[in-house]
Order: C-alpha cells, then structure tokens, then sequence
C-alpha cells in the first residue's frame, strides 16, 4: 500500500466514527421523519395514505393560526433583532469606548442563560401583579396593569420581547468581529474624502458585512421558525392559541392531543420547507450567486 492510500485511510479511520454517529442519529432519523409523514395511524397500525396529510395542512386551522403566529414573531423579530445588534456592534467597535469588555459580556450574557429559565424569569417579570406592571404604574405610565399573558396581542409582545433580549447579544457577536477584520485604513480613507459617519456605515460597513449579515439572516429564521421554549414556558401558546408556534402545534399533536405522529411529521417537514424557501429568497434578495 503506498502512501498516499495509507493516509486517506487513516483519514477516514478517524472521521469514521463521526460519519456513523451523524448518519444513525441525523440523517436516519430525517428519513425515517418523511417517510412517516405519507402514513396515518397509531402505533404499529399506521398505513400510507400518500398526500392525504399535506393535503390535510391547508384545512388545519390550527395549523394555519400557528404559522401566522410564527411568520408574525419572524417578521417583527427578526429584523429588529438584526438591526440592533448590528447597532450594538458599532458601537461597541469603537476604539474610544470604555469598558468594552464589560459590555460586550453583558449583552451578550443573555445568549448563554437556560432557556428554560429565563423563560420562567419572563414569564414572572411580564405577570399581571409582576415587576414591569409594577414599574409601569409608578412612572405613571398606565393606569392599570397590562395583561402580558392573558391579552392576545400582548402576549405575542411579550415572546418578541423575550427572544430578542436573548439573542441580540448572540448576532452581535458575529458582526463585532467581522467588524474587527476591517482594515481601519479603509474608513481612514473615507473619512479624508470627507464622508460622514453615515456615509461610512452604508458604504463601507453595511457592503463588507454582507456575508455575515445573510448567515444571521438565515440562523434567526431558522430559529424562529423553530420557536417552541419561550412558547411553551411563557404563554403555553395562549391565550386561545394568540402565541401558539408551528412547533408547539408539533409538539401537541404528538404528545399532548391523541397522538398523531403521521401528521406531526408532516408539520415539521413544513418548517423545513418554509425554511428552505426563505432561506433562497434571502439569498437572491442579497443578490448571492450560489443562492
């Protein structure tokens, strides 16, 4: 055996282990997903129908109420979530700033907490009797507490609220240090031009941080599509499903209704197809040529 066949073996040998792990827990567990979304049934009584449970999507109302309640968190959310923490980052690139250590670890802090946890903390804060009523009466803000949880439209508020504190701090990261690859004698330049600060965010910053702008851009709609903690532990998708997410609806239908593992297969290959549709109109929409 010569060498260079000894060496891919060797390769192989230790990505092998990998490979196995990844197509047994990853790639059988997908396929097994689509092919369980063509039946109907329970337990081992369930029979191919074929199309009958994408079909069944466009007549679920529940279904339906749970993608606009998502598109809604994705269309709010997101952006704003983009934009401030590529605001953030600015600012925290700045050379003349003091402390920048400590609030780069503060906002970013809330991207590492649990879950679960800070969605219970939320979950209280947002209470009728809780802390921001509470504060929002003593500004004489309003005149009686706001009903976070129970109202419709704010509880919907409430779960923007709280997936945007945890994960702005997370995309700034990616901006800060893209924003640390960029020669300073680019804006050096611009600046004896005479360009404004203005002028230099969108014809300088904003074009150089495109790539790492469209990577956020996908990752949080992928996020949010998938939105189901925040859901489950603030609101439980009340009041009257108002905040219920594609994959609690997934959840429900598996574990909480008569289960119906056939159909919430099929829901879930839904996300992956809005996720797949989203993420090329994102690509042509940055004007990307492998899009």
């Amino acid at each position: 055996m010569n060498m260079s066949k000894k060496a891919n073996l060797t390769g192989w040998l230790f990505i092998m282990l990998a490979v196995v792990m990844i197509a047994a827990f990853y790639f059988y567990p997908m396929i097994q997903a689509l092919l369980l979304s063509f039946k109907t049934g329970t337990g081992v009584n369930m029979k191919f129908t074929g199309f009958d449970n994408y079909t069944r999507l466009f007549t679920d109302a529940t279904f339906l109420t749970a993608v606009k309640n998502t598109f809604i968190y994705l269309i709010i959310q997101v952006p704003v979530m983009l934009i401030l923490g590529l605001f953030i980052s600015v600012l925290l690139n700045d050379s003349k700033l003091k402390f920048k250590g400590f609030f780069r670890t503060a906002i970013f802090l809330p991207a590492v907490t649990s879950l679960v946890a800070y969605s219970v903390v939320f979950k209280y804060l947002f209470a009728a009797d809780g802390l921001v009523n509470m504060a929002l009466m003593k500004l004489h803000l309003v005149a009686e507490p706001i009903q976070w949880i129970t109202d419709p439209f704010w509880a919907k508020v409430t779960i923007i609220l709280a997936i945007t504190w945890r994960w702005t701090g997370y995309n700034m990261i990616f901006y800060l240090s893209s924003l640390q690859n960029i020669d300073n004698s680019i804006y050096e330049a611009a600046r004896i031009d005479g360009a404004s600060p203005m002028r230099q965010f969108f014809g300088i910053t904003i074009p150089l941080l495109k790539p790492i702008i469209l990577f956020t851009s996908i990752t949080s709609t992928i996020g949010t599509l998938q939105l189901f903690d925040e859901i489950v532990n603030i609101t439980k998708g009340g009041p009257g499903n108002a905040t219920l997410s594609i994959s609690q609806y997934i959840y429900n239908l598996s574990f909480k209704y008569s289960a119906d593992f056939g159909y919430a297969a099929t829901v879930s290959y839904s996300i992956v197809i809005m996720i797949i549709v989203l993420s090329i109109i994102q690509f042509k929409a940055a004007g990307d040529k492998n899009g």
